[in-house]
């Protein structure tokens, strides 16, 4: 049994407020239950969603509302259905059940080329023969529109991009950033209500995906729609985005503000995909606790006043530079992480040191048990 140690009397249990306040995926009288904080009027709307690939449910009973202007991120694992999501908003898949509002119209049935949003793919989809220009040109030129307003918008778009030395290069004269960058002109130069991202940062390298990073978020302010974004990468997530929802096996986990996912995770499942998690047993029934390893302090002496703690033997260390990730075991195999600054551990600190793993109560946080 895990034997968690008090400096003195451990705090009781305050229910949670801003846990209260995350939006829920329920839904009640046919509307969603799952509000946007930004207070802008919804731009795509789902009604409990089904997409079912055989016996296989890719998306089930998914609602979601997101507001106009927001930069909002689906998160979750492979195969947790946030791709699917974005082709059903698109129109390149129909839900068996549900409705699928853009701009408060329910388009659940129209095509592609009648909904006002664009999807980015993750490969660009870039027309090899064609220039940078005539590449983000097409769409208003399949629209039939007069030239001179086919100029003003690709020149305005190429701009928002700085795109616009490069215009006349060919994809294959581009580097990754670039190409993604005229991909990114191609979807907003005709002006849709949404632009949908599917992991439009997995092909770069790790360097050039923070810089488009940074990007992103510079072109959804300056262009002022919403921007739907879907990953894996929770690092990305959690940077970029204005909202979350955590998907996981095609249902709804948890909406909110990164912070608030972050720090106040419902489940474990939400808990370890945000980032890594320690997750200490809380009494009977299976309940756990959690703290973040930034919220866990190694030292040689036991726990202080008002502080819990438990002794734990380190397995493994991994330097990162400014920071140092250790990995513990506790009694009964518990596993722990502690990441702490290089400066902050002592220098002599080893495999197989034992060590007293310290937290202030107010640190950690009580997750919902499963439902059964």
């Amino acid at each position: 049994m895990v034997d968690i140690q008090s400096g003195d009397t451990v705090a009781r249990e305050s229910p949670s407020s801003e846990a209260d306040l995350l939006t829920e995926p329920a839904t009640k009288n046919g509307t969603s239950a799952v509000h946007h904080r930004g207070g802008g009027s919804e731009v795509i709307g789902l009604r409990q969603v089904c997409r079912r690939f055989g016996e296989s449910a890719a998306v089930e009973d998914l609602s979601l509302s997101i507001a106009a202007g927001e930069f909002f991120s689906l998160l979750g694992p492979s195969g947790c259905g946030k791709t699917t999501t974005l082709r059903l908003i698109a129109g390149f898949e129909r839900p068996q059940a549900g409705r699928i509002l853009l701009q408060g119209r329910d388009l659940t049935e129209a095509p592609p080329h009648r909904r006002p949003v664009n999807l980015v793919f993750q490969n660009y989809a870039l027309f090899p023969h064609l220039s940078v220009w005539d590449n983000v040109a097409f769409g208003p030129r399949s629209q039939r529109l007069a030239e001179p307003e086919i100029r003003r918008r690709v020149g305005e778009t190429l701009e928002v991009v700085r795109m616009s030395d490069l215009a006349r290069r060919r994809p294959h004269q581009l580097s990754g950033g670039q190409q993604q960058r005229v991909a990114l002109a191609r979807a907003l130069v005709n002006a849709p209500a949404a632009l949908l991202l599917d992991e439009p940062l997995a092909a770069l390298d790790p360097d050039l995906r923070r810089t488009m990073r940074s990007e992103l978020k510079r072109i959804q302010r300056e262009v002022g729609i919403t921007f739907l974004l879907v990953t894996h990468d929770r690092e990305e997530a959690l940077s970029l985005s204005d909202r979350l929802a955590v998907l996981h096996q095609g249902r709804l986990e948890q909406v909110g503000s990164p912070r608030q996912l972050y720090d106040h995770p419902r489940s474990a499942v939400v808990a370890s995909f945000l980032g890594a998690a320690n997750l200490l047993p809380e009494g009977p029934g299976g309940r756990l606790r959690l703290l973040r390893p930034e919220r866990l302090r190694l030292s040689a002496n036991p726990p202080a006043a008002g502080e819990r703690g438990l002794k734990a033997r380190v397995r493994e260390l991994a330097f990162q530079g400014a920071t140092v990730e250790v990995r513990l075991c506790g009694a009964d195999d518990l596993p722990l992480i502690a990441i702490d600054t290089h400066a902050a551990l002592a220098d002599d600190l080893s495999i197989g040191a034992e060590l007293w793993c310290r937290w202030d109560p107010a640190d950690t946080h009580l997750l919902e048990v499963p439902a059964p």
